[in-house]
C-alpha cells in the first residue's frame, strides 16, 4: 500500500531530504528530534515532530523502542531510518515489520546478510561475484590465522565481521604484527558493533573504491544506476565523491553493474543499495561489501541520472514495481560533491563545535547544498561533523571541477573551522585534475600546511575566533515555545529559541 505518514528516524540534513521528498509525493512527515536538536531545522520542516530524549544518541535516536512508540502515537505507517543510527540494523527493520509498519530499506533477512561480512562474501563467492583473496570464514585462532596470512601473502587486511565504516581494520604487513593486529581488530570491533568476529583478506594496494548504485523492487527487478568514485577518503571515511567514475570505460560499468544486480537477487534485496568493489589499475575488480541503505553520496548519482532517489525509495516501500527498465537509465554530464565537516584540517582535522553566527551557502548553475545548518544554529558535540553536503554538477568533468571551486571559494560558515580549506586544496591538485590518484591519496597528500600560506590559515582561524565570541555575545533569553507541532520542548534558557523566532516561529 502507499505510505500515508512517514516517520524519520534521524537528523540533520538526511533528514531535511528525506521531508522534501515526502512533500513533493504527498506524503504527511513525522520528526523525532533530542534535546539537542529541540529547533534544528528538520523539527521546523516537518509536519509533526516528537522528542525522544536527551542528547546522546544511545538515549534518543538508537532508541528503536521510542521511535515505534512514536510511530504508533503519530499514526506514521511507515518508518525511514536515513543512514547511520538505525539504518542497518536487522532487528530494527524486524521490530518494525512486527509493529505493522513498513521500513523504508531491505527486509531484515537481506540486512542481516549482506551487513555479515563473511555471509556477504560467501554469497558473492556463491553466486560466481569476484571477491578478494581470503578467508570464507571468521578466523579466531592466532596459529591459523598465520598460516592463512602466509598462504595469502603479506600484505594481508584484518576486518570486522560485522560493521564497516573502517572500524575493527587493520592492514598487517608481516607476520610478527598479526596477533597484536588481530586482538587490536577484535577489541575495536567489539566496541563498535557488540561483536569482535574477523577475518582476513589480501591487502591490494594501489586501487580505487567504485561503488555501484541499486534500486530493487518486491517484485524481483533490480537495475543499477551507475557508480561512484568514492577512492579520496580519510580512514576509509570517504571526503569526495563523483559520478561518473573519470576511470571506468561502458563495458566495465556495464559488466560491474550486472554483478552489482545478481548480488543483491541472491540476497533477495528490495530497496535502495549500494555494492562497493575495489578497481585495480589493471581493470581488475572485487566485490568489497554490500551497503544496505541510502548512502551519504547519492546525490551525484541523482544529478547524472535525473533521478529521486529517496522518492524511489518511498515508492518501492510502499510496494509498486520500478517505474524504469535497465534500459530507460540514461547518464548525463558529471557530479562531484564534497562533505563539508567541522573539523580543523590544519591540526589534525580536530573537531570544531560551537555556534554559527553567519553562513552563505554558495549557488549559482550546477550547484547543489544539502545542509542543516543555519545562522544562529550550533554544531554539537553529540553528533557526526558533517555540516553539509556540496554538490556540482558540469556537463563534464572538468566543468563540475570549475563549479566545485568557485563553489568552494563561495562558502562562509562562520563560528567554527571547516574542511573547506583541505578540500580546495585536493580540488586544485594535479593528482585530482588528472584523476591520477587511489584510496592511499590522502595520506600521500600529507597535511594542509604542505598546501596552504600559513598568513592566510592564519587569519581564517582569527575571524572564526572572533566570530565564535561574538556570537556567545549576543545571545540572549528564549522563547517560550514552538508553533509547528513539536512537542515537549525543555525551556532551559539556551539561545537556540532565539533563534527560532527569527527563523519565524512563534511564542
Amino acid at each position: 500500500m502507499p505510505i500515508r505518514k512517514l516517520l524519520i528516524a534521524n537528523r540533520g540534513e538526511i533528514a531535511l531530504r528525506i521531508i522534501r521528498a515526502c512533500r513533493d509525493l504527498g506524503i504527511a512527515s513525522v520528526a523525532v528530534y533530542s534535546d539537542a536538536d529541540r529547533t534544528a531545522l528538520h523539527v521546523r520542516q516537518a509536519d509533526e515532530a516528537y522528542r525522544l530524549g536527551p542528547a546522546p544518541a544511545r538515549d534518543s535516536y538508537l532508541r528503536a523502542d521510542l521511535l515505534l512508540d512514536v510511530a504508533q502515537h503519530s499514526g506514521a505507517d511507515a518508518i525511514h531510518p536515513g543512514y547511520g543510527f538505525l539504518s542497518e540494523r536487522a532487528e530494527f527493520a524486524e521490530a518494525c515489520r512486527a509493529a505493522g509498519i513498513t521500513f523504508v530499506g531491505p527486509p531484515p533477512e537481506a540486512i542481516r546478510q549482506m551487513g555479515d561480512k563473511v555471509a556477504a562474501r560467501q554469497l558473492a563467492l556463491a553466486h560466481g561475484v569476484p571477491v578478494v583473496p581470503g578467508t570464507e570464514s571468521e578466523v579466531h585462532d592466532p596459529d591459523e590465522a598465520a598460516r592463512i596470512a602466509d598462504g595469502i601473502g603479506y600484505p594481508v587486511l584484518l576486518k570486522a565481521a560485522a560493521g564497516g565504516g573502517g572500524k575493527g581494520m587493520r592492514v598487517v604487513r608481516s607476520a610478527g604484527e598479526l596477533a597484536d593486529a588481530i586482538r587490536a581488530a577484535s577489541g575495536e570491533a567489539t566496541a563498535a558493533f557488540g561483536y569482535g568476529g574477523v577475518y582476513i583478506e589480501k591487502y591490494l594496494e594501489h586501487v580505487r573504491h567504485i561503488e555501484i548504485q541499486l534500486l530493487a523492487d518486491a517484485h524481483g527487478q533490480c537495475i543499477h544506476l551507475g557508480e561512484r568514485e568514492c577512492s579520496i577518503q580519510r580512514r576509509h571515511q570517504k571526503l569526495i565523491e563523483e559520478s561518473p567514475s573519470p576511470v571506468l570505460d561502458a563495458a566495465t560499468r556495464t559488466a560491474m553493474g550486472a554483478v552489482a544486480v545478481r548480488a543483491a537477487l541472491a540476497a533477495g534485496y528490495v530497496n535502495a543499495g549500494t555494492i562497493e568493489f575495489l578497481y585495480t589499475r589493471e581493470g581488475q575488480f572485487y566485490f568489497l561489501e554490500m551497503n544496505t541503505r541510502l548512502q551519504v553520496e547519492h546525490p551525484v548519482t541523482e544529478l547524472v541520472t535525473g533521478l529521486d532517489l529517496v522518492q524511489e525509495q518511498l515508492r518501492i516501500a510502499g510496494g509498486e514495481p520500478l517505474r524504469f527498465t535497465q534500459e530507460q537509465i540514461t547518464f548525463r554530464g558529471h557530479a562531484i560533491e564534497c562533505r563539508i565537516t567541522a573539523e580543523d584540517p590544519a591540526h589534525g582535522f580536530l573537531p570544531s563545535i560551537g555556534p554559527i553566527p553567519t553562513l552563505t551557502e554558495p549557488s549559482g548553475p550546477g550547484v547543489r547544498v544539502d545542509s542543516a545548518v543555519y545562522p544562529g544554529g550550533e554544531i554539537s558535540i553529540y553528533y557526526d561533523p558533517m555540516v553539509a553536503k556540496l554538490i556540482c554538477w558540469g556537463e563534464d568533468r572538468a566543468q563540475a571541477i570549475r563549479r566545485m571551486r568557485r563553489a568552494l571559494a563561495e562558502y562562509r560558515i562562520g563560528g567554527i573551522l571547516t574542511n573547506i580549506p583541505y578540500q580546495q586544496a585536493v580540488l586544485a591538485s594535479p593528482e585530482f585534475a588528472t584523476a591520477d590518484f587511489d584510496t592511499a591519496f590522502v595520506e600521500r597528500f600529507g597535511p594542509l600546511a604542505d598546501h596552504t600560506d600559513p598568513a592566510a590559515r592564519a587569519a581564517t582561524n582569527r575571524v572564526a575566533a572572533i566570530a565564535a565570541a561574538l556570537a556567545a555575545h549576543h545571545r540572549v533569553a528564549p522563547p517560550t515555545s514552538l508553533t509547528n507541532g513539536a512537542t515537549d520542548l525543555p525551556s532551559d534558557g539556551s539561545g537556540w529559541r532565539t533563534t527560532g523566532r527569527r527563523m519565524g516561529l512563534r511564542a
